[in-house]
């Protein structure tokens, strides 16, 4: 697995970028499946400096049968961006309330983009107050970005795609789920339960927790562990392509830059009833 570039940023580390002259964008992408929207944590209390940015309506496109966190258009991502302060070549941090899976998804977005200088705030907002680091109510006004999105720098899976690599002898589709319900025994969310035939359970805290990682040596032991291996495709796909995200993330910690993700992940797969369903334990190649 090849090497990658810096990915992550510890409080302390961040705080002093702060002071300087042309200190990082701050994105605070704080964001829950269910409950209240993360705007109202942002208005509590967030990094100095940082502007709100909603997952689900500024980061995706509209629910529908490609998913319910489906790819965002473009031209209004691009307007989001600049809108936040994003500017070509400068850096971003991005952080969440602490699972990581919002700012894994950010990430995966504006690395999607075509900005490569993002980072994310490793454990969150939670690891910043925990270090005992300034908070403000203040709400920014940025100076207007000029960021330019350029869609397809990191490599995505459609449904197609996701099949063939499910079902391939070399390659590996992690489903990063929580295994009852890559199982097929429960289903909160999405309207029909199992897995995709062919893919490997992978749950995301097997390798991140509280939004911290392994070590990359310790990730690619456990991505080797559940069949991801050197030359061959991998990709991952969870319910609807957030926490999926974060094990992209994950990938390119250990190496694998070139780690795919099927963006509609479940809710897109079974839009389709002609679709295949898998159920139990056990992968079926």
């Amino acid at each position: 697995m090849s090497g990658t570039q810096e990915l992550l940023v510890e409080p302390d580390r961040l705080a002093a970028e702060l002071h300087r002259a042309d200190p990082p964008t701050l994105l605070d992408v704080r964001w829950r499946l269910v409950g209240p929207p993360g705007r109202d944590d942002y208005a509590v209390a967030h990094l100095p400096g940082a502007v709100f940015v909603d997952l689900d309506t500024a980061l995706c496109g509209a629910p529908g049968a490609a998913g319910r966190h489906p790819l965002p258009d473009p031209a209004a991502l691009q307007a989001t961006l600049r809108a936040a302060g994003v500017r070509a070549g400068h850096p971003v941090v991005v952080y969440d309330g602490g699972d990581g899976m919002a700012a894994a998804r950010a990430w995966w977005t504006l690395r999607w983009a075509g900005h490569r200088e993002v980072r994310l705030l490793h454990g969150g907002w939670p690891a910043w107050t925990a270090a005992g680091l300034p908070s403000s109510t203040e709400v920014p006004t940025p100076p207007p970005g000029d960021v330019r999105v350029r869609p397809g720098a990191l490599p995505v899976l459609d449904a197609n795609d996701a099949a063939r690599l499910a079902a391939a002898d070399a390659g590996t589709l992690l489903d990063v789920r929580a295994a009852p319900r890559y199982r097929g025994e429960t289903e909160p969310i999405d309207p029909v339960a199992g897995h995709l035939p062919g893919a490997v359970n992978l749950p995301a805290p097997e390798y991140v927790t509280e939004g911290r990682f392994l070590s990359a040596e310790a990730l690619r032991e456990r991505f080797a562990a559940a069949g991801v291996t050197d030359g061959a495709p991998v990709g991952a796909y969870c319910g609807s392509g957030v926490t999926a995200a974060q094990a992209v993330l994950a990938l390119h910690l250990a190496g694998r830059s070139d780690a795919a993700l099927y963006v509609g992940s479940w809710s897109n797969w079974v839009a389709d009833p002609s679709r295949p369903v898998a159920t139990g334990e056990t992968p079926r190649r």
